[in-house]
């Protein structure tokens, strides 16, 4: 692989760019992409992982980088690739659908800025539907949050939301030293694949998300005090729910029946 172009890393947007081999070597091996696909990469940086995905796709992919210079670099660097399109947006804000090629679904892939990973997770997740899966490289506290079963500490909203939506697969650590500059934390490469059908479907989601942010707000109370405003005692115990737990014992299950108690 050629030597990347020089480009001063911003911290405003959260840069640290990939340039360990074997790290993106793994990678790649993990996405395993094919001609024909509809390959999305957001937040390329200098192309770590770019010229990978444009071999194995036979030229054709999408990226979203908000950092026009960067932008400038990658439209260069590629130049010679028809297939390559570079949307300069904010992936928080991009309307991903529109990519979206049916039947053919996406394969979003992406070394997520850690400032705004969790909440690039839930704007991806509004286009569950349209994806086959999600390859992300992210702080590996997140990965931790995302892959947590009730009762682990790191359990929480971000880990029922996506579990809701999505088969969660970690598949490696990175360390520090595989980035430059180096961030101060692991990281780690995970897998999400949107589940082809929902292990339950909240009849309102909306409401689905408001009980279980409001569940984790004061994490140390116990669901009877942080649900008290949207559900009762009596409607706890007649789920068969102890409201006497904190809401790290309830399984995704027991927040889609509180939920669907309340959805009109």
């Amino acid at each position: 692989m050629s030597n990347p172009p020089v480009h001063r890393a911003r911290k405003r947007f959260g840069q640290n760019f990939l340039q360990d081999e074997n790290i993106i070597r793994n990678i790649l091996r993990g996405i395993n992409a094919r001609p024909g696909e509809q390959l999305v990469e957001i937040g390329p940086g200098l192309g770590a992982l770019t010229q990978g995905l444009l071999e194995a796709t036979g030229g054709k992919l999408d990226v979203v980088e908000l950092d026009r210079d960067l932008a400038g670099i990658l439209k260069t660097q590629f130049f010679n690739y028809p297939g390559f399109s570079i949307h300069q947006a904010d992936a928080l804000k991009f309307d991903f659908a529109s990519l979206a090629n049916p039947p053919e679904k996406l394969r979003i892939i992406g070394n997520l800025p850690y400032n705004i990973s969790t909440p690039l997770i839930f704007h991806l997740l509004t286009f569950a539907r349209n994806v086959k899966d999600m390859h992300f490289m992210l702080q590996k506290e997140v990965v931790d949050r995302l892959a947590a079963s009730v009762g682990d500490s790191a359990y929480g909203r971000l880990g029922i939301m996506v579990q809701y939506h999505c088969r969660v697969e970690p598949l490696f650590k990175v360390p520090p030293s595989a980035f430059k500059p180096q961030p101060k934390v692991d990281s780690a490469v995970v897998r999400l694949t949107p589940h082809e059908k929902l292990p339950v479907r909240a009849k309102d989601e909306e409401q689905l998300k408001l009980v279980v942010r409001t569940a984790f707000g004061q994490r140390r109370k116990t669901i009877r005090n942080t649900l008290k405003n949207l559900v009762s005692t009596g409607q706890l115990e007649a789920l068969g729910i102890d409201p006497g737990l904190r809401a790290e014992k309830l399984t995704l299950h027991n927040f889609v029946a509180i939920s669907d108690t309340l959805a009109v």
